[in-house]
């Protein structure tokens, strides 16, 4: 975790140029969290009035900043709020150490920056099982408020990466009644992705004016199809953190279904989650495994995810190997309802089995040249009933191993 690692082939050509959110401010630093001259913690700031929503890991073991974010989502929005998140330290598995150090640093962000502690939302990412050296934030706060700008987002994103190797960004303008609304995020993750939530962690700024029950069911919904539907190597993280703030400062106010803002939110949030893809531990490859034809969505969702789950097809897909039979082998084995004498697999738009069989059609040659893309597409359609389900990964290459065998060191 010290070395910078390569960057990913399936990389951006750039961080992308992001509005400034009226009512949110940036602020970046190295605190020596782990690694010296790294930068290391962000701090965000946002104006009174901001409403926070948020989704976390349902990891068993999560960490103490999740479960503190937990019980202060839906607080009261009249007042100011902070963000700061360090990377370096996961602080999670820590005990009562973890719960403390918490407490220490938004109880030292809340009384350097005025704002109630109830109001302060914490996030933490690296290693587990480490005590977090929570004073070198503390010390580090001072420095944080005098840095703060409306334009430090790009840096923010940078602060906060792990095995990351580029940092991610991504924005939407959307017109309500005729006025523009902003909505801008950024993420890290590059391994240990999966959902529930998908070590992963997402701040989203809107200016849009929105009771805080109404994001948080917006949140929710849209996290189903979007952070839920990606995976890397099929590991939940004890950190996984979504959180979204809506400061009001463009005085237009989204009412519920708002179809235009959900819609903005969404690709937003879809665009982070396949930029997280992207950037999986040695990924060379971005795969959509789309199925339909399931008994029910919530089936379809379980053979996909087994798809993508499966080091088997993984592992073919980085060798460029259209080897069909090993997703015939996860739907199989996923436990959702299939039937072998209906089911049919796509790559890309080449039928390579159909009906419980190979396609007459289907070509060795060619299918081997589809698979040297980049973008990869496999559908598989069930032939049972209307469910259909989408999620997203990456191929499984030696460079995960050699990022994640000694990722202490």
């Amino acid at each position: 975790m010290g070395a910078t690692p390569p960057l990913s082939p399936l990389a951006p050509a750039a961080f992308p140029d992001l509005p400034s959110i009226g009512g949110v401010s940036f602020a970046t630093t190295s605190a020596g969290v782990r690694y010296k001259g790294r930068t290391d913690v962000m701090l965000v700031t946002l104006a009174p009035g901001t409403a926070i929503a948020g989704a976390f890991t349902r990891s068993a073991t999560r960490s103490a900043a999740v479960l503190d974010c937990q019980d202060k989502i839906g607080g009261d929005p009249s007042k100011g709020a902070a963000i700061i998140v360090n990377s370096g330290n996961a602080n999670a598995f820590t005990g009562r150490l973890g719960t403390e150090s918490v407490a220490a640093v938004t109880g030292a962000v809340a009384e350097r920056l005025g704002v109630p502690v109830a109001r302060v939302f914490s996030s933490s990412t690296g290693v587990i099982g480490e005590p977090l050296p929570h004073q070198r934030i503390i010390d580090s706060i001072d420095t944080l408020k005098g840095a703060l700008s409306h334009d430090g987002i790009g840096d923010a994103a940078r602060a906060i990466m792990t095995t990351d190797t580029f940092p991610k960004g991504a924005s939407e303008t959307v017109m309500i009644n005729g006025q523009a609304v902003h909505i801008a995020g950024i993420a890290k993750g590059s391994g240990m992705i999966a959902p529930d939530m998908a070590t992963m962690l997402v701040y989203i700024f809107t200016d849009a004016a929105i009771d805080q029950e109404i994001l948080q069911s917006t949140v929710s919904a849209l996290n189903r199809t979007t952070f839920n539907c990606i995976t890397v190597d099929s590991d939940t993280s004890t950190s996984d953190t979504l959180l979204v703030a809506a400061t009001g400062a463009s005085g237009i106010r989204v009412t519920e279904n708002n179809i235009g803002f959900m819609e903005g939110l969404r690709r937003v949030m879809l665009d982070l989650a396949h930029q997280v893809v992207r950037d999986g531990e040695g990924a060379t490859k971005f795969v959509e495994i789309s199925v339909s034809g399931a008994a029910s969505d919530a089936e379809a969702h379980v053979h996909a995810k087994s798809i993508a789950n499966s080091p088997l097809i993984k592992t073919a897909i980085a060798g460029e190997d259209p080897n069909w039979g090993r997703v015939v082998m996860a739907v199989g084995k996923s436990g959702a309802r299939a039937d072998r004498d209906t089911l049919s697999i796509r790559f890309g738009d080449m039928v390579v089995a159909k009906d419980g069989w190979v396609s007459p059609e289907y070509d060795e040659d060619r299918a081997a040249a589809y698979m040297k893309k980049q973008d990869i597409e496999i559908h598989v359609d069930l032939g049972l009933g209307g469910g259909t389900a989408t999620v997203w990964t990456c191929d499984l290459t030696h460079g995960y191993i050699d990022i994640n065998a000694d990722y202490r060191s």
